[in-house]
């Protein structure tokens, strides 16, 4: 239960962060796409710091998420960081939330409690074993290679899809690098944490993700991003919980039900992504509100 409690605040500061974020990369410049200068600009922007600040407080709980559960319980549960902050976008600005806003709320909640039921993920290690990680950096480097170079080759949405997906997997990257350093936290104490390299490289991994998602939110709309963002993050930390802790989920005729749940959770990330409160439109949508 504490894990649950502290994924689902973890998703409730990533959600809000996420949408902050979104709001400051809009008014970068095309030219700043995939160069540090965009860093720079968004440096300058309250709003972007702002989400910055809900970062480090999801950092917080998510580490304490990850050392007290299986990963591949803690990081789906993030898929409901979008639909908590609309509802609390909602509330905070004191607008109608759309139809639309409940349909993509529903969808996500009832895909992730299938998805959860389906596959009743759990067991494993509290750390990795042995080399494990070397074809695991590996393979990953290799896809995150694949995604950026695709990504420059278009642009717009495809561009945003792409190198969402790869922040995805950067995040996932950071988690399971996370759960690795609490894990030797909580067999060896403060000084093998502070001495392992996970720890660090959790720090370099989540900076990487974090110039991935920003570049992503500028090159095109959050319909683009969110989904890729939120699903491949569960699902690329589910295959690492699976293949680095040993963590078990349900296979067979189980499949079936959890392909259900991740085209659920797809259609809600869409729905939601299209409200005036993901795009940062709630003015508009005060106004039309009023006017109704």
């Amino acid at each position: 239960m504490i894990s649950v409690m502290f994924a689902i605040l973890t998703a409730l500061s990533n959600g809000a962060a996420s949408v902050l974020q979104r709001r400051a990369a809009l008014a970068a410049p095309d030219t700043k796409a995939l160069h540090l200068s965009l860093i720079g600009h968004l440096l300058r922007q309250k709003v972007w710091l702002a989400g910055i600040g809900l970062v480090i407080v999801a950092a917080v709980c998510q580490a304490v998420a990850l050392a007290t559960g299986p990963i591949s319980v803690v990081q789906p549960i993030f898929v409901i960081e979008l639909p908590a902050t609309l509802l609390l976008a909602g509330f905070v600005i004191r607008v109608r939330v759309p139809g639309g806003v409940w349909s993509g709320v529903a969808a996500v909640t009832v895909g992730l409690a299938l998805g959860m039921t389906s596959a009743a993920p759990g067991g494993g290690s509290a750390s990795v074993r042995g080399a494990v990680w070397v074809p695991a950096l590996i393979l990953t480097g290799i896809f995150e290679a694949a995604l950026i170079t695709g990504a420059m080759k278009t642009r717009g949405n495809p561009r945003a899809a792409l190198l969402g997906l790869a922040a995805a997997c950067g995040y996932s990257l950071t988690a399971a690098l996370m759960k690795d350093a609490m894990g030797r936290l909580g067999d060896n104490g403060v000084t093998a944490l502070m001495t392992s390299w996970q720890l660090y490289a959790t720090a370099a991994a989540g900076v990487g993700a974090l110039f991935l998602l920003q570049n992503a939110l500028q090159a095109g709309t959050l319909v683009a991003v969110q989904p890729m963002l939120t699903l491949g993050d569960a699902l690329i930390s589910v295959l690492y919980g699976v293949t680095l802790f040993g963590e078990e989920l349900r296979t067979g005729w189980w499949l079936l039900p959890e392909l259900v749940a991740i085209a659920l959770i797809a259609l809600g990330c869409i729905e939601l992504s299209r409200s005036p409160l993901a795009s940062g439109n709630a003015v508009r949508l005060r106004r039309s509100t009023r006017v109704a």
